[in-house]
C-alpha cells in the first residue's frame, strides 16, 4: 500500500512540470541571438594580474559566464614577476600567448612559453602561470557546455599538445608556398592532435586555424554552424572581416557588418553567418579563430559552405 501511495504522489508531482505546444509554432523556438561582438585589446593592456572573461551571459540568458553556447573565451593578464592560477570545469582548454614569457606549472610538470606559442590541455588540468615579463594570454574552454549539461568530465579524452611560434610560422610558410598563385579560400593550417584522428582538430570539442591573410588580398565568403571566437594575432590598418546573414547572386555579403582586425583583440562570428576576410594594407595579417567545430564535426552538423566560385 505504501508503495502505491508513493507512486501516485510522484506521478502528480511530475505531471505538474509538463507543458504542451502545437508543433508548427514551437518546433523552431526563438533562442537568444548570438550577435557580432568585439572585445578590444585594451581589456588586457592593464596593470592588474587577473582573468578577464569575455562574458556574454546576459545576452545568452545563462546563469554562468559564456561567450557562446558552448565556449568561454578569456583574456589573462599577468604582471611581470607575478603568477595566476587557472582551472575550469571543462573537457578542453586552449591557451595562446599574445605577448610575454614565462612558465605554467601543473601536477604533470612545467611548460614554458613565449609570445606566439599555443597549447591545448584537457579541462581537468589546473595551471599556476608565472610571468617573467608583462604577459597576456587568450584562454578558451568549453565550460559553458558542461554547465548547460549539468555534467563534469570523467576523464581526459586527449593528450596535451604544444605548438611553438616557430613551428606555427614554419608550417604556415609551407602552406603559403604550396598555395602561391592559387585562388584559395584560406591560407592557413588547422591545428590538430593525434588523439583526434576523425575530427582532425586540436581537441575533441574545439578547433583552431592559424590563418594567414596576405597583404592586399581577400578570402571569399564562407559559413559554418560553429561559432568562431577570432583573435587577431597581427594586422595592419584596413584589415577586417565582413559578416552578414545573406549573399547576393555574385557571392558578396548583403548589408555586412565590418569587424576590424586589431592585434590582440577578439571578435565573435555568429554561427551560420557568412563572412569574408579583407586585407587592404601592405602588411600580412594572421587571425586565430577558436570554434566548437570539433563538436559539430562529431555530431555531423558543421555544414561548411562556400560562396560561388569554390
Amino acid at each position: 500500500m505504501s508503495t502505491q501511495i508513493k507512486s501516485e504522489t510522484l506521478n502528480a508531482a511530475w505531471a505538474a512540470n509538463t507543458a504542451y505546444f502545437e508543433y508548427t509554432s514551437a518546433a523552431n523556438p526563438r533562442m537568444p541571438q548570438i550577435e557580432i561582438e568585439a572585445f578590444p585589446a585594451a581589456l588586457h593592456e592593464i596593470d592588474e594580474t587577473k582573468i578577464i572573461p569575455l562574458d556574454l551571459s546576459a545576452a545568452m540568458q545563462t546563469s554562468y559566464p559564456c561567450t557562446g553556447p558552448s565556449l568561454l573565451a578569456n583574456f589573462i593578464h599577468i604582471n611581470a614577476g607575478e603568477s595566476l592560477r587557472t582551472d575550469s570545469c571543462s573537457a578542453s582548454q586552449v591557451f595562446f600567448c599574445i605577448r610575454g614569457k614565462g612558465r605554467s606549472d601543473s601536477e604533470d610538470g612545467t611548460v614554458t612559453w613565449k609570445t606566439g606559442d599555443y597549447f591545448a590541455v584537457p579541462g581537468g588540468v589546473s595551471f599556476e602561470h608565472s610571468a617573467a615579463e608583462d604577459t597576456a594570454f587568450y584562454w578558451v574552454n568549453d565550460e559553458p557546455l558542461f554547465r548547460y549539461l549539468g555534467a563534469k568530465p570523467d576523464a581526459a579524452r586527449f593528450r596535451p599538445v604544444f605548438y611553438s611560434h616557430e613551428c606555427l610560422e614554419g608550417e604556415l610558410a609551407k602552406v603559403r608556398a604550396e598555395n602561391e598563385g592559387k585562388d584559395k579560400n584560406r591560407n592557413g593550417i588547422l591545428l590538430a592532435n593525434v588523439d583526434c584522428p576523425l575530427t582532425k582538430t586540436v581537441t575533441h570539442t574545439m578547433w583552431s586555424l592559424y590563418n594567414l591573410l596576405p597583404r592586399q588580398s581577400r578570402q571569399k565568403a564562407h559559413r559554418h554552424n560553429s561559432i568562431a571566437l577570432d583573435l587577431c594575432v597581427t594586422a595592419g590598418p584596413d584589415t577586417y572581416t565582413l559578416i552578414g546573414r545573406k549573399l547576393d547572386a555574385d557571392g558578396n555579403i548583403v548589408d555586412p557588418v565590418k569587424a576590424m582586425w586589431t592585434p590582440g583583440s577578439v571578435f565573435v562570428t555568429p554561427p551560420g553567418w557568412w563572412h569574408s576576410h579583407h586585407n587592404e594594407s601592405d602588411q600580412d595579417a594572421i587571425v586565430l579563430p577558436v570554434q566548437d567545430a570539433a563538436l559539430h564535426t562529431q555530431i555531423q552538423t558543421l555544414d561548411i559552405q562556400f560562396a560561388r566560385g569554390y
